[in-house]
């Protein structure tokens, strides 16, 4: 069978089972099965990480063991059009020229490819190797937590390729580190008064992407955007809300919101006036970089709705307002390389209060630390509650190092180009499992893949093939 055929075959049997964040053991127990029906032995440790051990090839054995890894869940993100149930039905893949989409959810690439290309590597009989271990992590899209909670002893390799960056022919050698702040601002409820009407707000259309990688790209924040919308509103017309989401994944760039006030009823001319002045300003805006933005303001009839008060919306509005989102800071020491960032991933309106998730990142752990302290000093200014995740420190490039020379000498002989060398803004594991292990030789690389963590997300066909050819000369050298 052609190498990319298998791979893809390969992906299309991965793609078939739920492996969101936290929903990892039918995903880990498939591979177990599959690594058993080839009798190859695996182990999981505590936190629930899983390594296969694929024994050298002939003439191999005496080479030092190499890791080989991913991880195995995927960001749920999915149109507003998608009824797709993420926990039982299939990634429905599909065949769009040189490219592979999902229909209306993420593809799951990220990080599903590199299950596949394990997997294939073992199936391939011409594929020469010294011992592998294929290290696949839990929870990597939601705090890295199986690679911070890995039982090193599990692994004996002290090299680590990595097989979750996203463009071939690129060798990544250092990423971001990262962390997260909860705000929770506490609010009270009554009800929608007999004087009082109720519209509804949608921001849709815009699209996403992941936090890291697409952070500069001037892509829109559908929080930011709907929060602007309903601030520009209430310092004209008081106004109370009931309702106010976007966003489900704090690494994702969120594509829709939505929100429901309440306002006087004598109100109405002159909010919906103030909306159409608002829009009209952030649609030419962006009119080239989000060219499907849609903001919609529609009367919302039916039972009357709990809102709570004008003081909390003013409130929780003018917080919003105020916390940072996109680029912070560029790298002075990496010309045109991001440093710090933060994402306003997830935005609820909940009984006990207005919840909002701040995902950060920086190269500079100074740096990481310091947003993390600003966008917690904004919570408290407003009243509320915080609530920081772990802060993972930056994995810190090593131009030295044996293998990226090797990576580089062998892509040079093989495709006959030459491979770029650079940092991520994205997260990787890599240096995480390294300081697990005592100190490891790591880089990162794979197939090109375009707009993770939303549903526009697609794998480029082609780098699997140049991918494949790279991956098998190296293993053989």
């Amino acid at each position: 069978m052609n190498p990319t055929d298998l791979i893809l075959r390969k992906f299309e049997q991965v793609s078939s089972i739920p492996r969101g964040t936290r929903y990892e053991a039918q995903i880990r127990q498939w591979l177990i099965d599959w690594g058993g029906a080839l009798s190859l032995k695996s182990r999981t440790d505590a936190a629930g990480n899983l390594v296969i051990y694929v024994p050298a090839s002939t003439g191999y054995e005496d080479h030092p063991a190499l890791i080989l890894q991913g991880h195995l869940d995927m960001v749920w993100q999915q149109t507003p059009e998608s009824h797709h149930d993420f926990t039982r039905d299939p990634i429905q893949l599909i065949h769009d020229g040189d490219w592979i989409r999902a229909n209306g959810t993420t593809l799951g690439a990220d990080n599903g490819i590199a299950i596949a290309l394990m997997m294939a590597l073992v199936e391939d009989e011409l594929v020469q190797h010294p011992p592998l271990e294929f290290l696949l992590t839990i929870e990597e899209e939601m705090g890295v937590v199986g690679a911070d909670n890995l039982d090193a002893s599990l692994l004996k390799g002290k090299t680590l390729i990595n097989l979750d960056s996203e463009e071939e022919g690129v060798f990544t050698v250092g990423c971001a580190g990262g962390g997260s702040v909860t705000i929770t601002l506490p609010v009270n409820w009554s009800s929608q008064s007999p004087e009082e009407i109720a519209f509804e707000v949608k921001v849709t259309g815009l699209q996403g992407g992941h936090s890291g990688e697409d952070i500069n790209k001037q892509r829109a924040n559908a929080n930011k955007i709907i929060t602007r919308v309903l601030d520009f509103i209430q310092r004209n017309v008081d106004i109370r809300l009931s309702t106010l989401k976007g966003g489900t994944a704090r690494n994702a760039i969120p594509r829709d919101a939505e929100a429901i006030f309440v306002c006087s009823k004598d109100k109405v001319e002159l909010c919906c006036g103030k909306f159409s002045i608002i829009v009209q300003d952030i649609q030419t805006e962006h009119a080239r970089s989000e060219p499907r933005l849609s903001i919609t303001l529609t009367e919302k009839g039916g039972e009357p709705v709990r809102a709570i008060s004008r003081s909390e919306t003013v409130n929780g509005l003018r917080l919003l307002i105020s916390l940072p989102h996109g680029v912070s800071a560029m790298s002075a020491e990496f010309p045109g390389f991001v440093e710090t960032s933060n994402n306003i991933g997830i935005l609820e309106l909940k009984e006990d209060g207005l919840s909002i998730v701040s995902n950060h990142r920086s190269s500079v752990l100074s740096r990481l630390d310091e947003i993390t302290n600003r966008v917690e000093s904004v919570g408290w200014l407003a009243g509320a509650d915080t609530e920081r995740t772990k802060i993972f420190p930056p994995w810190q490039p090593n131009m030295d190092s044996p293998l990226l020379k090797k990576c580089v000498e062998t892509y040079r002989s093989v495709i006959e180009e030459e491979a770029k060398v650079q940092l991520s803004h994205g997260g990787l594991e890599c240096g995480i499992i390294s300081d697990r292990c005592g100190g490891l030789d790591t880089i990162s690389m794979g197939p090109t893949i375009q707009n993770p963590h939303s549903p526009d997300e697609k794998l480029y066909i082609p780098s699997l093939a140049k991918i494949w050819h790279y991956l098998k000369a190296l293993l053989a050298m």
